[in-house]
Parts: C-alpha cells; structure tokens; sequence
C-alpha cells in the first residue's frame, strides 16, 4: 500500500484525471473523471471568467481567467458606451445565463445593466466609452 505523501504535490489542470471509486457499481467500481467535469458536476454550471479594459474607441480587452464553457469568446465595441461579447456557439442558454460585472477602477454608483442578446451574445451598454480598468467580469451558465 502506498503512502500518500509521498506523491509529489501538483496544481491540477482542467484536463487531468483524477480517480474515482463508484460504490454503487458491483463488480469493478473504479473510475476516472477530468477535473473540469467534476468542476462542472459540482458547480452546476460552466463559467467565462475575464478581466476587462476598455479605452477611446476599442473594444474591451480580456484578459481572460477562467473558460469551461467550450466557446471561444470576442468582444466588440458597437456604439459609445456599448460593448458586446459574442460566443462562438449557443452559449448563453436563455434563464439560465447570468453576468456578474464591475468597472474595476472606475467609479461608476449607477448599477449596470447585461441584456442577453441572444443564445451567443451579450451587450453592455454603460453610456460612455474608457469607464472599464481592469474591471471583473463572469458569464455563469448552469446545467
């Protein structure tokens, strides 16, 4: 029998297996699952998570933290003050799409709107271009 610390200690990737052992299954009850899956098991939901910077007349720049959904994500600037972030599949599955944001070191008091656009976009409309540095932003779509 091995002695557990003596196996080196790692950060985990999203696609490394880890070792399962299902009780409910006679016979052989030894399985495997990817951390993301048991990520997106445990959670219930999927996640992009950026930061974001935005200045004269660009489109935001992520720098993107975290991305499980499977969708690849472009951000766009539509008019002044109007931003867009498009995915690359139906991502923002409808009632169960949220968006949680700040602008960061902007000091806005106004809360701030998302509308979901459709099943691959989201808009954020903040009424005036350069109000995002190094704002927080995450996209939550649950199962």
């Amino acid at each position: 029998m091995a002695i557990i610390t003596s196996y080196p200690t790692i950060t985990p990737k999203d696609s490394d297996l880890v070792l399962l052992s299902d009780t409910s299954v006679p016979g052989n009850p030894t399985k495997t699952a990817t951390i993301n899956s048991i990520n997106a098991a445990g959670f219930g939901y999927t996640v992009y998570t950026a930061l974001l910077t935005q200045a004269g007349t660009a489109a935001p720049v992520a720098t993107v933290l975290k991305n499980n959904t499977g969708a690849t994500f472009t951000w766009a600037r539509t008019g002044s003050g109007t931003y867009t972030v498009t995915a690359s599949s139906n991502a923002f599955t409808s009632n169960k799409t949220i968006v949680f944001y700040n602008l960061g070191e902007y000091n806005f008091a106004a809360q701030q709107p998302w509308v979901r656009t459709s099943d691959t976009v989201i808009t954020i409309p903040l009424g005036g271009d350069g109000r995002i540095t190094n704002g927080s932003f995450e996209i939550r779509i649950y199962s």
